[in-house]
This record gives C-alpha cells, sequence and structure tokens, in this order.
C-alpha cells in the first residue's frame, strides 16, 4: 500500500460569526426548504510526490487544484487512485487532478475508485508542457461494472491528468487581471473581502463613464471547482461585453456590470468536488450568508443598489453539469425585465446555427442565486449551465452570441 493522502486528525474548522440579520447589511432571503450552511469540518489533503516502486512511475497530487487521496498496486501495471471528497453530503462531482512521470516510459492503468454512493462523472484530460489540454478517446478510457479505467503512456515528461482542465486561482487572476488592464478605465478590479484562508474575492466593475443612474447586470462562476465549463462561457461572455465597437459602447454607457470571476478559490486550489473551505456548497447560502464568499457577494450588490439608487436588472451564474441547460425562475411577468428569458432564447436560437435552448424552469425553493435574485431585487435570475463535455469551441461561440444577444435586447439595437 502507498499511501498519497493520510487523513489527519486535525480538520479545518473555521468559525463564521453568524447573526439574525446578516452582519453585512445583506437582508435575510426565506426560501421553502432551509439549508444548514454553517461551516462543515473538511479533511485536508496531504501533499507529496510519491515514487511507485512497483510500477515505476511517480505520482504527485503537491500543486494546486489537485485531488488524489490514496493510491494502491494491484499489478504490475494497474494502479488504483482513490479519490474522496473534502466532506460529506455532497453531490456526485467526483473530480480528480494529478501529476505523473517516469524515468522509463511506460504504460500503466489507472483505475478510480470512489466511496460507496459515488461513481465517475468526468471523461479525462491530461495536459504535458509541450501541449495543451486533450481529452482521452474511449480506445484508452472505458467503465465496466461501474469501474472506471484509464490506460496511460506515462512519459519523462510531467504530465497532469485531472477530471477537467485545471484552473486555479492563479489562473484566474492572471486572465481576469490582464482583461482589466486591456480595458482600463471601462473595467476596474476590485477584492471585495477574504476567504476563509485569506484568499481575495474578486470583483470586475465594469462600465463607461460615470455610475451614476446605471442599473445593473450581475455575473458570476466557479461558486463549485470543478466547473470549468461554465468558467469558460463565463469569460467568453465577459470578453465579448468587452469588446470594442458601438454595441458595446452603447451598452457600458447605460449599464453596469459587476463581474464575479471566482467565486470560490479556497475550493478551487484546494481541488475540492463542490464546497469551500468551509465545508458548504456557496450556492445554498444565497438566504443567510453565513459563508464569506457569499457574504461579500450580496453585501457588495446591495451597497451599489443604495449608493446609486438603482435597480438589479439581471443575475447571470455560470456553471456546469452533464448537459447544457438553462435553469430559469418560473415568475417573469412582474420582474423588471419581464420579456427578456423568451426574447433572448429567441435570438440564441436564431443566431446559433442548429441550435435550441435547452430550458428548466421551476420556482426556486432552496437559496440559490437565481432564487435570490428574483426575490431580493425583483431581478431575472438564471443559471447559465454547460455541460461537461461540451466542445470547448462552442461554449466560446454559445458565450460569445448570447453575451452579444443580451446587449441587443438590453438596449434595443438591431
Amino acid at each position: 500500500m502507498v499511501s498519497l493522502m493520510r487523513f489527519s486528525h486535525s480538520i479545518l474548522v473555521i468559525c463564521l460569526i453568524t447573526c439574525t440579520v446578516s452582519c453585512t447589511g445583506s437582508r435575510i432571503i426565506k426560501f421553502p426548504n432551509k439549508v444548514d450552511t454553517k461551516d462543515k469540518p473538511i479533511v485536508l489533503q496531504h501533499k507529496q510526490v510519491e515514487f511507485v516502486t512497483d510500477v515505476g512511475v511517480y505520482v504527485s497530487n503537491d500543486f494546486p487544484g489537485a485531488r488524489l487521496n490514496n493510491i494502491s498496486v494491484k499489478n504490475d501495471s494497474t494502479l488504483i487512485l482513490r479519490i474522496q471528497p473534502e466532506n460529506e453530503p455532497i453531490n456526485n462531482s467526483a473530480y480528480f487532478a494529478f501529476k505523473t512521470w517516469t524515468s522509463n516510459e511506460r504504460d500503466i492503468y489507472f483505475q478510480f475508485s470512489y466511496p460507496k454512493g459515488y461513481k465517475h462523472r468526468y471523461i479525462p484530460k491530461y495536459e504535458t508542457a509541450n501541449r495543451g489540454w486533450v481529452q482521452v478517446d474511449s480506445t484508452v478510457f472505458f467503465i465496466k461494472d461501474t469501474i472506471a479505467t484509464l490506460k496511460f503512456r506515462v512519459l519523462k515528461d510531467t504530465t497532469l491528468i485531472a477530471a477537467q482542465e485545471v484552473r486555479t486561482s492563479q489562473d484566474v487572476k492572471d486572465w481576469y487581471t490582464g482583461l482589466t488592464k486591456k480595458n482600463a478605465p471601462t473595467t476596474r478590479l476590485k477584492s471585495i473581502g477574504k476567504t476563509h484562508l485569506g484568499r481575495d474575492i474578486p470583483m470586475m466593475d465594469i462600465y463607461k463613464g460615470s455610475a451614476t443612474n446605471k442599473d445593473i447586470i450581475v455575473l458570476l462562476t466557479r461558486q463549485h471547482p470543478p466547473e470549468v465549463t461554465g468558467y469558460f462561457a463565463f469569460q467568453s461572455f465577459l470578453e465579448t461585453i468587452l469588446q470594442s465597437g458601438k454595441l458595446t459602447d452603447a451598452f457600458l454607457e447605460k449599464y453596469r456590470v459587476i463581474a464575479f470571476p471566482l467565486m470560490n478559490p479556497d475550493g478551487v486550489d484546494l481541488g475540492h468536488w463542490r464546497h469551500n473551505a468551509g465545508g458548504v456548497d456557496l450556492n445554498r447560502d444565497w438566504g443567510r450568508y453565513r459563508q464569506p464568499e457569499v457574504s461579500a457577494v450580496t453585501n457588495r450588490i446591495e451597497n451599489i443598489v443604495k449608493e446609486q439608487e438603482v435597480k438589479v436588472l439581471l443575475g447571470v451564474d455560470f456553471h456546469s453539469t452533464w448537459h447544457d441547460v438553462f435553469y430559469t425562475n418560473v415568475e417573469r411577468e412582474h420582474t423588471n425585465l419581464p420579456n427578456f428569458v423568451s426574447d433572448w432564447f429567441t435570438q440564441l436560437e436564431a443566431n446559433i446555427p442548429n441550435y435550441k435552448v435547452n430550458e428548466k424552469s421551476a420556482i426556486s425553493t432552496k437559496p440559490v442565486s437565481k432564487g435570490w435574485f428574483l426575490k431580493r431585487f425583483n431581478a431575472v435570475g438564471i443559471t447559465y449551465e454547460i455541460g461537461d463535455e461540451t466542445p470547448r469551441d462552442f461554449i466560446t461561440l454559445k458565450g460569445k452570441i448570447s453575451a452579444h444577444e443580451m446587449m441587443k435586447l438590453l438596449t434595443n439595437s438591431n
């Protein structure tokens, strides 16, 4: 048995101060189905590089975004990878990420093992220094009797193998910092608070001219760490808003966009399946704001609305799931944009080749962001979900067109 991760008796438990009325001033919103979002213990991975003598390869989880709890040797060509979540209960988002290399190139079978009740979700992808991310094909990856196995040629060069493309907090910071500098003075970058582990919670504040009398569109992503396809759509969406041209100029002269490009940096760098460092699903905390990330974001939105005496019109939260889908609220008639959803979806179908919108509309019974936008500000709330394996070029196209059509609708442009 080769142990990469040894569960420590010491667990990360960080307490937040909570109060009946939110300490930040955000108004508590009551949802029919309550969710306990007080801090819960998590188990940290033991980070190390291990040489597995029996098969002659190195395996490492010593990097941000890694997820591998231990390994064992099945035979001279097969390793069993034990993947466990940060805590339970948790949804089935069995994320993994590790690095491997060897002195003598050889084929290795990696078998993925999860706790009872969980199963493999993602098709593995890999990255080496000389090439970008590649998704493995069915000739080397297969699932039989619920056991997922990857046959992989381990090279002398280090290969990163993961459930999804790894985008750490530093990777995201490099992107939004570069985008902000490129688009100054339209775009302003701020840290609006700190996470449990002291990481910045970034906000991009985007408008032309004065902020006075500009109603708000809110964009956010990465509440759930592995959901990078939603993040890719967010990138394309925001980059489109910032492209120079008559439409974007008109849009940003009329509206203010506040964007949160990384809601859960702790969970991202810890390699979590879903939760933050407080052991909580952030997208269940949009009612009492017990977690610092949601508290900081809602407080900043509240302050802007109060200071500028403006409305929140639209809130779009970018996520990932098994297939592309838009989750919407049933209530529309009395919102600030009563016709937006139907008009927007019509334009998406008209402008994306061979595309049909997959919409699931419901009443938000749990404290999620789309329900919060509706209940708190009478705004349109949308959860913009991208499939785990949706082609990356289509994600970019969809993000670009959906942003473009949103701007056209809100500026009444043809």
